[in-house]
């Protein structure tokens, strides 16, 4: 029989049931079973074929990676059966709900602790109660964070010192205290749980989340040392937490041996009839748009978008939260047939990654998640940022003004994820500028080049002796050790 010593290292990895979060957690539990490490990940009934097809790669090469199903509870909250992704919940309170099953997730995670004896769990920030439920079993909790250390921080900050309560309106400049850079922003910007009449769940939420990760073991973080290093040990040395840079995992994986693939939901294009298309535009000629799985913009915005990208004169691809119906009031007329052969829109879901790495791309407009941010790092393009919600102003901070790889597009204001305004926020004028600042002229050569430099250091942070293959390394040597 094995000594203790000797058995494989066992890690139980848990998605938040949300693209933004499940996707990199997926690809973390991937990289993981690359290094010899029995990685199982911990879905619902409707998630669980998606992550079959994601990790399917990784079982053709041999790697030990599996899936354990629970059942969400939609019945015990009021949603509708099948409910069990973010991007389905339409309203406000079917939100709530969700937010509030994911917290009777508990008791079943408890109970395949017990069954299975994993040696840790990894799991979304968003769940804070797991810290406990691993403290059980006596085995570490790692906490997996969307985001990078510049948003951590500047999250940490505000939470800390509440800077946006010290000044008089919402449109009034502060800066985030105790951050190595200074940085500025307005009280409409801070995401909604800092705001004094949050609801409870999100309260409760932000609460927990704070006392769960001083308890926990640490954080995993999807981001390489270079990008943000003063950050990093802002994070590390003065803040006192434990963490580890892993990523960009969508590269590491590409190290690990798997050829780029889909990640997430199905395409509406098939990958080769995109990537087709862009074999036949000119190098940097192409804008890619878009606003991840949860943004829902406006018919109006959405008419100024299109607008703005036919005045612009450059070729794009635009990702749009829209299924195709005979009458489309957010497109102006005769939009499709004027930008037959210039642009591309594809309805739903996109193969980002395989647009972002095509030479063609010459510039994103993004909504300022931390995914897109990172794989517009990691594929060398610079960006226009269009935050909406969540830590994304944050991250616009980091693209315009720390790295100088991307141009505002004029977003002042946090807004719902449900219906991102009934009026248009950002207009056609404001779009076609920040498009021509980012594809032509010098100042977009100069973004161009940085944005380069920044994805060669990606690549090698990935690779052996790299930042974060490294880092990585000595992660799995401490879980070992325990």
């Amino acid at each position: 029989m094995e000594t203790k010593s000797h058995e494989q290292l066992h890690i139980f990895f848990f998605p938040y049931m949300a693209q933004g979060h499940s996707i990199p957690l997926i690809d973390i539990a991937k990289l993981f079973a690359s290094r010899g490490v029995k990685s199982t990940l911990i879905t619902t009934p409707l998630n669980a074929p998606l992550l079959s097809k994601a990790i399917q790669s990784s079982k053709n090469l041999g790697f030990d990676i599996e899936i354990l199903v629970i059942i969400f509870p939609t019945e015990e909250v009021g949603l509708p059966p099948g409910c069990e992704i973010a991007s389905m919940t339409t309203t406000h309170e079917m939100k709530e709900k969700f937010f509030k099953a994911t917290f009777l997730l508990e008791p079943q995670i408890e109970q395949i602790l017990d069954q299975h004896r994993p040696h840790c769990l990894v799991a979304d920030s968003l769940f804070p109660w797991a810290t406990y439920v691993a403290a059980k079993f006596g085995i570490p909790r790692l906490i997996f964070h969307g985001p990078g250390f510049f948003p951590l921080c500047a999250l940490l900050g505000v939470k800390l010192y509440e800077p946006h309560w010290k000044v008089s309106s919402d449109s009034e400049v502060f800066t985030i205290p105790n951050l190595p850079v200074e940085i500025k922003m307005k009280r409409n910007q801070v995401p909604m749980v800092f705001e004094q009449n949050a609801n409870l769940i999100l309260s409760k939420l932000l609460k927990e989340s704070r006392e769960c990760e001083e308890r926990s073991y640490g954080i995993i973080v999807n981001t390489f040392y270079e990008l943000e290093p003063a950050f990093a040990d802002h994070y590390r040395k003065v803040l006192g937490r434990k963490a580890w840079h892993i990523g960009p995992v969508s590269l590491c994986n590409k190290a690990a041996g798997y050829e780029t693939e889909i990640r997430g939901m199905e395409t509406s294009l098939d990958e080769h009839e995109c990537l087709n298309w862009l074999n036949t535009k000119i190098h940097n000629s192409v804008v890619y748009i878009c606003f991840g799985s949860m943004t829902n913009f406006s018919d109006p915005q959405l008419l100024e978008i299109a607008l703005g990208l036919e005045a612009s004169g450059m070729e794009f691809i635009w990702v749009v939260r829209r299924e195709k119906k005979e009458k489309e009031e957010w497109l102006p007329e005769g939009f499709e047939q004027r930008m037959e052969g210039k642009g591309l829109i594809i309805r739903g879901w996109a193969p980002q990654v395989l647009i972002l790495e095509h030479e063609a791309i010459g510039g994103f407009v993004s909504h300022c998640g931390w995914n897109s941010i990172l794989e517009g790092v990691s594929c060398g393009v610079p960006m226009i940022t269009w935050p909406v919600s969540a830590e994304q102003f944050y991250n616009e901070k980091l693209a315009t003004e720390i790295l100088r790889i991307g141009v505002a597009v004029g977003s002042q204001k946090w807004a719902s994820l449900v219906d991102v305004k009934k009026e248009a926020s950002v207009k056609r004028d404001a779009i076609e500028k920040a498009v021509a600042r980012v594809m032509v002229g010098d100042e977009a050569e100069e973004m161009r080049s940085r944005a380069r430099a920044l994805g060669e250091m990606a690549r090698r942070s990935v690779e052996e002796g790299g930042s974060s293959f490294s880092d990585l390394t000595a992660l799995i040597e401490e879980l070992r050790s325990l």
